[in-house]
C-alpha cells in the first residue's frame, strides 16, 4: 500500500507456526464501526463533498481490495499488539476528524490512517512492540512511508497522544453501545491505562508459515 500505487493484492506463503489468535471482539466491533463511517463518507465524497487536504498524506491512488476487518486482523495477528492499542487508535482517528472537519475518513485513506494510529498506540502502551520496518510490511506501505505516516499523525495531532484511563473507558463504552445499536451484544476487554491525565476527547457520532508477514504488493 504506497502512495504512487494501489494495493491489490495480498500474496500468501506458508502458514504461521505459532497458534492463529483468536480475534479479539474490539475488532470485530470498531471493523463494524468503521466500515460504516467509511462507506457514509465515501458516498458524501461521490455527492460532490469537498474533501480536506489535512489527511492527503494518508491518501492512496486507490482504496485497497483487503477489508477492513481483514486489515485489522492481520495487524493484530502478525504485530501481536494489545487489543487496546486498537480502541487507542480509533480515539486518535476520531480526535483528527473533529479536529479536522472537512477531513473525512474514506476507503482511501482509512487503512493507512489504522496501521499508523495503531503502530503509535502500541509505542504508548505495549512494553514490547515491533519496529516501524515491521508494522510497514505488515501494513503494505514502504518503511520510508510509514516513518513520514508517523510524523505526520503526530504533528496533525499537536503530539497529543496520551489517552487518560476515563477516555479510554468512555470510547469503550461509545462502541459498545455502537454494537448494541446494530443488535449485538459484545463487550469490549479492558486493559488498564496506566497514566494519569484527565484527557477529555469528544466522541464522533457517527495469512502464512515464517514468523514475518506476507507482501500487500501495490
Amino acid at each position: 500500500m504506497s502512495s504512487g500505487g494501489d494495493n491489490h493484492h495480498l500474496h500468501h506463503g506458508a502458514e504461521p507456526k505459532r497458534d492463529e489468535p483468536t480475534t479479539p471482539r474490539v475488532l470485530t466491533i470498531l471493523s463494524c464501526v468503521l466500515e460504516k463511517l467509511v462507506a457514509r463518507n465515501d458516498q458524501l465524497v461521490l455527492g460532490s463533498a469537498q474533501l480536506g487536504k489535512s489527511l492527503s498524506a494518508f491518501h492512496g491512488v486507490r482504496a485497497p481490495n483487503i477489508t477492513i476487518p481483514n486489515y485489522m486482523e492481520r495487524i493484530y495477528k502478525y504485530t501481536n499488539c494489545s487489543p487496546s492499542c486498537f480502541v487507542v487508535g480509533y480515539v486518535y482517528i476520531d480526535r483528527l476528524v473533529h479536529k479536522y472537519p472537512d477531513s473525512l475518513v474514506v476507503s482511501l485513506n482509512v487503512h493507512r490512517l489504522l496501521v499508523t494510529s495503531v503502530m503509535v498506540a502500541s509505542k504508548i502502551l505495549d512494553d514490547v512492540h515491533y519496529n516501524n520496518a515491521f508494522y510497514a510490511r505488515v501494513g503494505g506501505v514502504s518503511n520510508t512511508e510509514l516513518n513520514k505516516l508517523e510524523i505526520e499523525l503526530l504533528f496533525l495531532l499537536d503530539f497529543g497522544v496520551t489517552v487518560s484511563s476515563r477516555v479510554f473507558e468512555i470510547y469503550c463504552q461509545h462502541l459498545e453501545k455502537e454494537m448494541l445499536c446494530n443488535d449485538a451484544t459484545r463487550v469490549i476487554e479492558r486493559l488498564a491505562i496506566s497514566n494519569s491525565v484527565d484527557d477529555v476527547t469528544e466522541i464522533s457520532v457517527e495469512d502464512t508459515q515464517t514468523s514475518s508477514p506476507p507482501q500487500i504488493v501495490d
